[in-house]
């Protein structure tokens, strides 16, 4: 599905435009002006002159008047007159409508949004929400999230695509995205979803060059048998990670007042989740933890995964994770053992060292025993997945771990790195990140992202 429209129009209206702080239609002002590089043009049935970040608009008293196209209107204006806004942006050509105003569905006036929907389709224009936050796009900076940025952050550019029910939500999401470092691609809030909805989205994503992950917050789907169609076939191309709410009965009651969607049972949806290969994460961190190890690793070709420690006790703690997902740890081969026992015979490495998986390279290793021992385990054929955990308080692990880590992917192998601690592991941490590998805060973390690079690399396997 094109809607490249919506997410790099050449032209933008925001109908509701305001001079007065507070006001959403002041807000969206903000957001759209702040980065984007298109043509704005403000429009309220008062009409007159705005300032907006240091920049005077024209204020048009409807869309008609605007002398040139207009590709996608904003739209925050009160429920009731949002059907004869988007009659005069049908008549203007306007391809796109995003409908911030809430009052409909959700608020019992599901005639209002019929007539809304009924009066886009004469017009052939394409509705995102009503009751949303709209879309945002950091690679343009085409924004109509009306929160401003000194409340809710905005990530940087990246690989990771978030489309949300709940408007709320979805705001938390960027902020905790901006951060914890995350780069994303595009963010959309779906709101009642009365025209385009999670698939319509999913199936837009799934052939956009800047989004390597798709994720989504659900509270229930629209059309069951089209989202099954398009997650079946988005996810033979890319992973798609949903956090689905509405999984107890109460949780399902509130999501149907919430934005007036139809939870149904949360079994149903982990069954298709399971057949569509859609990755169902249980928690906010979860979703990131999954959508950051598979946009920067590739996913892995097994289930036996090796781990190089410098803590005991950390290794413990990753393996018990691992084998509690269902995961395997290693055998190493005899070829792999002698290797070991060879350098340690050589002095290369420690006496004090233990090589049986987890490896141990014990808390005075440096960087070049990290890499060794890294080596060794990527170069076994019984190892599908690296794991490498850092306790970066030790002053023996240098600097130079940052190259190694660049170095050990010539492997071609899935690896994840967990960092633990404060201040010194997260500096680290965003410089390993830079040359390509992800880097979790915690075990827990790392077992996350093992699992849905185990996960999503079984299912391609058998599509």
């Amino acid at each position: 599905m094109n809607l490249e429209f919506l997410f790099y129009p050449k032209s933008v209206a925001v109908i509701g435009a305001s001079h007065v702080p507070g006001k959403i239609g002041n807000a969206i002002m903000k957001s759209v002006t702040r980065q984007f590089n298109g043509k704005i043009y403000a429009v309220n049935v008062k009409g007159g002159e705005i300032e907006i970040n240091g920049r005077r608009f024209k204020v048009y008293r409807s869309i008609l008047e605007i002398p040139d196209e207009v590709d996608v209107a904003v739209i925050a204006v009160p429920a009731k007159f949002v059907p004869d806004v988007i009659d005069e942006c049908g008549q203007k050509g306007v391809k796109g409508a995003i409908v911030i105003s809430a009052g409909f569905k959700e608020a019992g006036r599901a005639d209002l949004e019929e007539e809304l929907v009924k009066r886009a389709r004469k017009w052939g224009i394409r509705v995102v929400g009503p009751n949303c936050l709209g879309v945002t796009n950091l690679e343009n900076g085409f924004d109509c999230n009306f929160n401003p940025p000194e409340r809710q952050a905005r990530p940087k550019f990246g690989g990771i695509a978030f489309m949300s029910q709940s408007g709320a939500f979805g705001a938390a999401i960027l902020d905790w995205a901006a951060k914890h470092n995350v780069g994303m691609s595009k963010f959309i809030s779906l709101g009642n979803m009365a025209d385009l909805d999670e698939s319509d989205f999913m199936s837009y994503l799934k052939d956009d060059p800047k989004t390597k992950v798709i994720t989504a917050y659900l509270e229930g789907v629209k059309d069951g048998r089209k989202f099954f169609k398009i997650a079946k076939e988005t996810t033979k191309t890319k992973p798609v990670i949903v956090l689905k709410a509405g999984r107890t009965e109460a949780g399902a009651k509130a999501a149907a007042s919430h934005t007036g969607s139809l939870a149904g049972s949360y079994a149903i949806y982990e069954a298709a989740f399971e057949q569509t290969g859609v990755l169902s994460a249980k928690s906010m961190r979860q979703l990131f933890n999954y959508a950051k190890a598979l946009t920067m690793q590739k996913p892995a070709k097994g289930d036996r995964v090796a781990i190089v420690t410098n803590g005991g006790g950390a290794g413990v703690m990753m393996s018990d994770g691992l084998l509690e997902k269902g995961l395997k740890l290693a055998q190493l081969s005899d070829e792999t053992n002698e290797k070991f026992a060879k350098a340690i015979a050589e002095g290369k490495l420690p006496h004090h060292m233990s090589y049986k998986n987890p490896i141990d390279v014990i808390g005075d290793a440096p960087s070049k025993r990290y890499e060794l021992a890294m080596r060794y385990a990527l170069e076994d054929p019984n190892v599908d997945v690296l794991v490498v955990i850092a306790l970066f308080q030790s002053p023996a692990l240098d600097e130079g771990i940052v190259d190694v880590m660049e170095k050990v992917q010539e492997y071609g192998k899935p690896i994840v790195f967990v960092a633990p601690g404060g201040d010194y592991p997260e500096k680290m941490a965003r410089r390993i990140e830079e040359k390509g590998v992800p880097v979790f805060e915690t075990v827990g973390d790392g077992v996350d992202a093992v699992y849905a690079l185990v996960k999503y690399g079984k299912y391609l396997s058998e599509v």
